[in-house]
């Protein structure tokens, strides 16, 4: 019911908003235009600068202006109304899944999420690291989004999508602003952000502190609560509330001299709650912490050679990851008095070194040539832990107490040892201007790994613009995703061992698409796609189940939708956007679909500007049709009914100089307090995420 009163309240809201349309403001930022192109263009297609209806890739752009309409306070929130991607959690930390099109895995190795180019995956897991514990916005310019396999220009991960995050620049930019947040769960934000010149410098600077205490909705029962029934314990914490708190630090530095681009930056994450446990059994004294240092160096000469325009950039990421689970509550197995304790802590540092090269003098061509090389080091693990893994016949795999208590384990016992990767890989992309209004994009690009083998992926792009009004999209590319060191070297962990003859996992897509603009203030755009997943990487149980389940390439994944787009400009004041996305894949191995991810979403948001200074964003999404994930031989069905569909409406009021130089925006999110759920993993050992009620967020921002 509460979904239902969120759909009425949202349509009443939008419908209220057209009805009191007036004119004459504009919405469009012009620093922002000057410096990137604003919402209309796109670079992630293809490295250069182009429109977006022209762009050879299904590409959004989401802007620091949809960011501020949004009020959103991080990412996942200002991905909200990308089409056909839907932002779920991980049982592991609760970190963000990125799904694109029906792709969902725990890990969501499957989007490529990149920071000014650079990738921010983990090797370990494939992941953005076990404690990412979220990316404020404040330091955000844009984010441009491909839906669809980006692997011809940016090699592995590239598979179901990419997102580049773009930070602000000296060069697009100068002045200085601070900001605070207060909001719901004791939510506390600082934040400053500088841009200027010194001398010949053009200098950034962002510096931001985050804290809360987190979502405290109540799980009604978890998988201690299972192995209660059975073993007639009492040790379950269920019912019991989510455990969601976080404190960050963000740094960044940006330095331009002439040609030169210097940034590093530090992100710091501590006291991370672990949601609903690591284990899947409650966890609320269990925390992780992380601190991710990233740093570029590039050269883009201004004027090096005629018709040439080359880049050269190094590039440094070092992460760490430590974790304090509390896997099993005190009690559990009536063996362990304090719980069943374990702290997997990962060192990890990459290095690279790319260039590329644009060559503009043949006519009607622009090529691109690219070369890389880079290194993924997982040089340190260390384990502590209080437990072993023991099978017993018709029971499975259980933990039983080390006689030392509380260990860390020989480098030998621990769940890795140390492992590296490198990568060197070549690249080539044409943009051919066949005709005035016919161009055709081509690249391939071949990577060589040090552990997995070779790999090839090529694209082909052909787009007609037909004039200001139409244009259309025949697109085709093969994407691979890399098997992580957990999929390959996983070891001493029987519920999943790694397989160094894994391979990776592959994609191949084809998309049409079509743009149409039947007036200035409208836009309507249309997509088709269908793909096919092979080689897919899961654990598998082994044929001896007291070898528990190893990685392996298996079976066969066949998707197709579509994503329809609309923005209506009704007036200088009020203009509307959204999309409805609608998906179906199927898992060839049990002939359903592979569970989790929405079948349909749609995404419905206005912008009415009541008055000079003052922005309401009323916004509506629905999700629906998630069923369960399938069951495979030797695993045990999930038996719960299919996941609740849910709508929810949120709210944001955003009122410009209200003093000097002082904006202030009120977000309400959930405005309907409605029930909403996103997945846990089958076979459900404890009860879906719930996702917060009505929840406030005051923000105020100053410029100097």
């Amino acid at each position: 019911m509460a979904g239902i009163r969120a759909l009425i309240a949202g349509c009443a809201l939008l419908t209220m908003t057209a009805n009191a349309a007036a004119d004459t403001e504009a919405f469009a930022d012009p620093d922002l235009l000057a410096a990137y192109g604003g919402k209309d263009f796109v670079s992630i297609a293809t490295g250069n600068a182009q429109p977006l209806r022209r762009a050879p890739a299904v590409a959004s752009v989401v802007t620091r202006e949809d960011i501020q309409a949004l009020g959103a306070r991080d990412l996942d929130e200002a991905l909200a109304g990308v089409p056909g991607l839907h932002v779920s959690r991980s049982s592991l930390i609760y970190n963000p899944i990125y799904s694109l099109r029906g792709n969902f895995s725990q890990y969501n190795p499957q989007v490529l999420l990149l920071i000014n180019g650079i990738p921010m995956t983990s090797v370990f897991a494939g992941d953005r690291g076990n404690a990412w514990g979220g990316m404020p916005v404040d330091n955000i310019e844009r984010i441009e989004i491909i839906r669809g396999p980006g692997s011809a220009l940016y090699g592995a991960d590239a598979f179901s999508g990419v997102i580049n995050i773009i930070t602000r620049s000296p060069t697009g930019w100068q002045g200085t602003e601070a900001g605070l947040r207060i909001g719901s769960f004791n939510t506390r934000d600082a934040w400053v952000n500088h841009a200027g010149r010194a001398g010949p410098f053009a200098l950034g600077f962002y510096a931001s502190w985050q804290k809360t205490d987190g979502d405290d909705q109540t799980m009604p029962y978890d998988a201690q609560s299972g192995i209660d029934a059975r073993l007639g314990t009492h040790a379950s914490l269920a019912p019991g509330p989510l455990s969601l708190s976080r404190e960050g630090v963000d740094l960044a530095l940006d330095v331009v001299l002439n040609d030169w681009q210097f940034r590093a930056a530090v992100k710091d994450r501590r006291d991370l709650g672990l949601g609903a446990g690591v284990a899947s059994a409650l966890d609320p004294v269990g925390r992780g912490r992380s601190r991710r240092w990233t740093a570029d160096l590039t050269w883009h000469p201004s004027d090096l050679a005629r018709d040439w325009d080359v880049t050269v950039q190094a590039t440094f990421l070092h992460m760490t990851d430590f974790s304090r689970l509390r896997l099993y509550p005190p009690g559990a197995f009536n063996t362990f008095p304090e719980g069943v304790q374990g702290r997997p802590d990962k060192w990890e540092r990459h290095g690279g070194l790319s260039a590329a090269a644009v060559y503009t003098g043949w006519a009607d061509h622009r090529m691109r040539f690219g070369a890389g090389y880079q290194k993924l080091d997982l040089y340190k693990v260390r384990e502590t832990k209080n437990y072993a893994l023991t099978y017993f016949p018709g029971i499975g795999y259980v933990p039983t107490p080390l006689p030392t208590g509380l260990t860390e384990v020989a480098a030998a016992d621990a769940f890795m040892r140390p492992h590296s990767r490198q990568d060197r890989y070549l690249y080539v992309q044409d943009e051919w201007s066949l005709s005035r209004n016919w161009t055709l994009t081509s690249g391939v690009r071949h990577d060589a790994y040090s552990d997995f083998g070779h790999t090839t992926n090529p694209r082909l792009a052909l787009v007609w613009d037909a004039g200001y009004t139409v244009s259309a999209k025949l697109l085709y590319g093969r994407a691979f995703r890399a098997p992580s060191f957990v999929e390959q070297y996983n070891i001493n962990n029987p519920v999943a061992l790694g397989n160094p003859d894994v391979s990776p996992e592959k994609m191949e897509s084809w998309e049409a698409a079509v743009t149409w603009q039947p007036d200035q203030d409208t836009e309507l755009s249309a997509n088709l796609f269908h793909y096919t997943i092979r080689d897919t990487l899961r654990q598998v149980p082994n044929s001896d189940p007291t070898t528990g389940a190893t990685a392996q390439n298996t079976g066969r994944v066949v998707g197709r939708g579509l994503e329809l787009e609309f923005s209506w400009r009704a007036s200088a004041r009020l203009k509307f956007g959204g999309y409805y996305a609608y998906q179906f894949s199927r898992d060839e191995d049990t002939g359903k679909a592979p569970g989790n991810a929405p079948r349909q979403s749609a995404y419905l948001r206005a912008d009415w500007r009541l008055a000079h200074d003052i922005v309401v964003t009323p916004r509506l999404s629905w999700v629906a049709d998630r069923s369960r994930e399938p069951t495979r031989p030797n695993e045990t069905p999930d038996t719960r009914a299919a996941l609740s569909d849910y709508a929810l409406l949120d709210v944001t009021l955003r009122a410009e100089n209200v003093l000097k130089d002082l904006d202030l925006s009120l977000t309400v999110n959930n405005v309907a307090d409605a029930k909403a759920y996103e997945p846990s993993p089958a076979p459900g050992l404890e009860d879906d995420f719930p996702l917060p009620g009505r929840t406030f967020l005051l923000s105020g921002t100053l410029r100097f």
